[in-house]
């Protein structure tokens, strides 16, 4: 009898336990940051580089930076492995030339070495496991750090945050150095998002249109599977819900703004179209300002802004590379013709 009357209390008292260790791994874990300050060096870089992991999607959680780091690896270990050595190579590059450590550890100059070694492997056509990519993701990793520290001070001027300006700068001049027919590096062709009238349908499979807001999320990881992606959308419900429900509802967003343009299907089905405006929802939503009703409608316009953004650079840019492409093939061209022409005038004109 007396046990019966006991297994109440054990249970509540099992799920108040329960509760309270999901509740430690919530939020920022200010509290784990400051245990792990006597620990050794080894230990340190470690949490550094999981809220550097997080730091990619806006989230500031070592718990939640090593399920978005598992959720990679299920994914693609090949992506995981290039993300890891660009996030350790700009962490390790931050703290040699000096920068303070409580900077450091907070994963400031990590998530942009991430994110620009991530997106080296997911351009490359070379396929995964094609080592000599490790030396543009160590370098470029690096750049990312010194781009970071050269625009922080310029950026404080007009109170605005670097975040991954230094990402944007360091790929956009890899891929333009490198391009398609690179010997060592190739990459894939740029292609505008908008499909043409012949190859564009009307016809929208919705369940797959939902899941590509979900996958939206995934995204910010080059991810485009949905289990890794759940996985990734836990770790941002885990440090905040709100942020969380701006990701989803931003990324929905993004894909109403590819709708409205008529991009090809394989970009919404995907999430390629939801990423960027689960981005500016985030940062408006849940990240820079109090949440309130003007800044809840706030976020929703920055998410249709960004994803428009989106497309718009993205076509131009394709179009400029394939212009650009044109243009030189067709001087070489014209050169080679004229070239031929004042040859064949020399050899066959008759000799005075």
């Amino acid at each position: 009898m007396f046990p019966e009357e006991k297994s109440p209390q054990r249970s509540e008292s099992k799920r108040q336990r329960l509760l309270r260790k999901l509740l430690y791994c919530t939020g920022d874990m200010q509290h784990f940051h400051s245990h792990m300050q006597d620990k050794p060096f080894c230990m340190q870089l470690l949490e550094w580089s999981l809220r550097g992991v997080s730091g990619v999607i806006m989230v500031d959680n070592p718990v939640s930076g090593a399920l978005i780091l598992t959720a990679m690896t299920l994914f693609s270990p090949w992506q995981a492995l290039l993300g890891s050595i660009g996030l350790l190579t700009s962490t390790v590059t931050a703290l040699i030339i000096g920068h303070k450590r409580a900077e450091v550890s907070r994963g400031q100059y990590g998530y942009n070495g991430m994110l620009v070694a991530l997106l080296i492997g997911s351009f490359s056509s070379a396929g995964d496991w094609y080592w000599w990519l490790l030396l543009p993701a160590c370098f470029a990793g690096a750049t990312t750090t010194f781009l970071y520290s050269g625009f922080a001070p310029v950026f404080d001027h007009w109170d605005l945050p670097v975040n991954v300006f230094p990402f944007n700068t360091v790929l956009l001049l890899y891929l333009s150095c490198t391009g398609t027919n690179n010997l060592r590096y190739p990459n894939y062709p740029a292609l505008p998002l908008v499909a043409p009238l012949s190859t564009n349908h009307t016809q929208i499979n919705k369940l797959q249109l939902l899941q590509g807001v979900v996958l939206g999320v995934g995204q910010v990881f080059a991810c485009d599977a949905l289990g890794p992606t759940l996985l990734i959308l836990g770790a941002v419900l885990l440090f905040s819900p709100i942020l969380a429900l701006h990701a989803v509802l931003g990324s929905g967003i993004g894909t109403l703004a590819g709708l409205s343009l008529s991009v090809q299907q394989d970009a919404l089905y995907t999430g390629l179209t939801g990423f960027n405006g689960a981005l500016g929802c985030m940062s408006v939503g849940g990240l820079f300002f109090t949440l309130n009703w003007r800044t809840h409608a706030f976020a929703i316009v920055c998410a249709f802004l960004s994803s428009y953004g989106d497309i718009a650079l993205s076509n131009v840019l394709a179009n400029e590379f394939i212009t650009h492409g044109m243009k030189g093939g067709g001087k070489s061209c014209w050169k080679s013709v004229s070239h031929l022409q004042v040859w064949e005038k020399r050899l066959f004109s008759p000799k005075q």
